[in-house]
């Protein structure tokens, strides 16, 4: 295995300005107890491809609604790595849990845009059997893959990333 990445927490007082630009002002002091939540993703096992990211929050949503997750959490990697990240399986499974952009893209500059590479998961609960998804604050709902890329032969960009969504003009 290739080591070529490592996760952080974002500064305090970046997840306190993205939770509530998310939540709203009057959960201020819920803001604390979320940063006092946030880990770094780890693998629950020597076979495991997904690092687990923990949601701060507590998350419940009944079938259609969706929820931004800020999850505190920058991911530090090599060039011609991206973090891809996906719902934990068996949420998928019992809750069809999904990301609003299917797979969550982190790429290698993100860590140096402006929120600090704050990691943010949007999740849909799609269920189509009734089933309200409700978890703590502690619990594992998304799973993040490092792979490996390429680039054409003939690539020659040279922009660089300041920002997060649609910080490349998408």
């Amino acid at each position: 295995m290739k080591r070529i990445a490592r996760f952080e927490k974002v500064s305090r007082e970046q997840f306190e300005k993205d939770f509530l630009d998310t939540f709203g002002a009057e959960s201020k002091e819920e803001c604390l107890a979320a940063w006092e939540q946030v880990c770094v993703p780890k693998r629950a096992t020597t076979g495991s491809a997904g690092y687990d990211f923990i949601s701060p929050v507590a998350i419940t949503l009944s079938p259609g609604e969706s929820m931004k997750v800020p999850t505190g959490i920058r991911a530090a990697m090599e060039k011609g790595w991206v973090l891809q990240i996906y719902p934990r399986s068996g949420l998928g499974f019992k809750y069809r849990l999904q990301l609003n952009n299917t797979v969550g893209i982190v790429d290698s500059d993100y860590y140096h845009s402006d929120n600090e590479g704050h990691i943010f998961v949007k999740l849909t609960n799609d269920s189509r059997e009734g089933k309200t998804l409700s978890l703590e604050a502690g619990s594992g709902f998304a799973q993040g893959i490092f792979m490996e890329f390429g680039i054409t032969q003939d690539d020659e960009t040279e922009a660089v990333r300041n920002g997060g969504f649609g910080s490349t003009g998408a």
